[in-house]
């Protein structure tokens, strides 16, 4: 499954708590596999019966993060999937299985991957996104407002999936280890800065039903999350003025 004739490597990033969160892996990347991509992978501190899992996929490449954080399995993950050749990554959290069986093909086939394309994001209809919990939905429309200040593109900068050209790819090595989530704003500030375009392309990807609770301590991680977010925006739009 290619999107308008580009190579496509997709890359991800796992770390497998417990039993339950094992299995919701693992069902999730099997959904992922269907898509006929190959896909890396950088575990960070899984058990041994779940790494043999991902290295049991004959798609699947295994990479060892960079440092132990997630922004260093995201460098892993997409500086390795860079090298397999492909025209663009697509980076997207592991856990996105209703993604994968309902939205994946649609958003590969509507996605204009052009030479300037810098990144192209998953968005979410005004529906879909009405669908997540309120602080969440509060959240991500701060950041998805900075980011259209910013990048002069409105749009939904947080449902997860995207492609990046992999011109933009070294990039992902400047990202600071503390970043946290907020690299992926990082990138899209530095893809815009280096003149390539930030797209969007909307589709129906409404929140997972058994996700639709939110209880104090998810609001505590989005909170952090906004914080990381608005931080990677900023150094992302500092770091690329000043390499002009």
């Amino acid at each position: 499954m290619e999107g308008n004739g580009a190579r496509v490597c997709i890359a991800t990033v796992t770390w497998a708590h417990d039993d339950q969160e094992r299995q919701l892996l693992r069902e999730s990347l099997l959904a992922l596999d269907a898509s006929g991509l190959p896909i890396v992978v950088a575990d960070r501190g899984s058990d041994p019966p779940f790494r043999d899992v991902l290295r049991a996929q004959p798609r699947l490449i295994l990479a060892a993060p960079r440092h132990p954080s997630l922004v260093g399995q995201v460098q892993a993950s997409v500086l390795e999937a860079a090298g397999t050749g492909a025209d663009f990554v697509l980076y997207t959290e592991p856990d996105k299985a209703l993604f994968f069986t309902s939205g994946l093909p649609e958003f590969l086939a509507r996605a204009d991957l052009h030479s300037r394309a810098g990144a192209v994001l998953a968005a979410r209809s005004d529906a879909s996104f009405s669908t997540f919990p309120p602080f969440q939905q509060f959240t991500e429309r701060t950041i998805n407002e900075l980011c259209a200040r910013f990048l002069g593109r409105p749009g939904d900068y947080s449902y997860g999936p995207f492609l990046l050209n992999r011109d933009l790819v070294p990039r992902v090595a400047a990202i600071a280890p503390h970043a946290g989530w907020g690299w992926r704003h990082f990138m899209f500030a530095s893809a815009h800065r280096a003149g390539y375009q930030v797209d969007h392309v909307v589709g129906d990807y409404p929140c997972p039903p058994d996700q639709r609770a939110e209880h104090e301590s998810d609001r505590l991680h989005r909170a952090r999350q906004l914080h990381q977010n608005v931080g990677g925006l900023v150094a992302g739009m500092e770091m690329s003025e000043s390499k002009g």
